[in-house]
């Protein structure tokens, strides 16, 4: 048995988000979270700090506050041209730089990219709900928990290779199943609002914390996907359990 300890919605891809003390939990992950993203209107893609030469300026604005700022304040904020939309257009793909790459060369060196897609119809990397628990915290030393966005914080002596596959009864009635852990990208260290730069961010869970995801072989990863397979509400505080399939 654990407990729900910390919960998080991003509203806008890639920006800061907000702490809950509740939040109703659809289908589709907390409700608000990374309803709507910026769109780069050069190029088309979706701007996301997984690109952090481009978008790093991106962890410095707050999501909310996006949220009722126009295209044209926008733009001036991260210096390119973007467009804040509440649907992914149909093939839209964004760029995410080699982590490994950026822990050999450093955040402002040119390196390789991926062209990745968001999951069919979100703004979603792979799945509605992130979730980190205690016992990856305490392996890796986790400081600033949020540099890595977890919806949820779980306090439950698990880590990701004991979660994946399994369920997680949390509340009266949330129910979801963990897919797969959280392979992570440049994101962890870039400034997050007032909290600096930090390379170490990436490189502790790629030297102590790689794993198996799908078939993308060993990966540094923080945290797991999960998808949720009854909605509910739930507050800081609740009980968790890990039930059968």
């Amino acid at each position: 048995m654990g407990r729900l300890v910390r919960i998080w919605r991003y509203p806008v891809k890639s920006l800061l988000g907000e702490e809950l003390d509740g939040a109703e939990v659809t289908e589709r992950g907390i409700a608000g979270d990374r309803t709507h993203a910026l769109i780069d209107a050069e190029t088309g893609k979706l701007c996301s700090a997984k690109n952090p030469r481009l978008w790093a300026s991106l962890l410095t604005l707050n999501g909310v506050d996006a949220l009722h700022a126009c295209d044209d304040e926008l733009s001036r904020a991260v210096g390119r041209r973007v467009r804040l939309v509440t649907e992914a257009p149909g093939g839209v793909t964004l760029d995410r730089a080699r982590p490994d790459e950026i822990l050999a060369r450093g955040l402002e060196a040119e390196v390789g990219f991926d062209v990745s897609r968001v999951a069919p119809g979100t703004f979603f990397d792979f799945a509605p709900l992130h979730i980190i628990t205690s016992a990856t915290v305490d392996h890796l030393k986790i400081k600033d928990i949020i540099r890595y966005r977890p919806n949820l914080v779980l306090d439950l002596g698990l880590s990701e290779t004991d979660l994946t596959g399994k369920m997680l009864h949390i509340g009266e009635s949330l129910l979801v199943r963990v897919i797969v852990p959280t392979p992570r990208c440049a994101i962890p260290t870039l400034a997050h609002g007032e909290l600096p730069r930090d390379l170490e961010a990436l490189r502790v869970p790629s030297q102590h914390n790689r794993l198996p995801v799908l078939d993308l072989g060993s990966l540094a990863c923080v945290g797991v996907y999960a998808e949720v397979i009854r909605p509910g509400p739930v507050r800081v505080g609740d009980a968790v359990r890990v039930v059968a399939h």
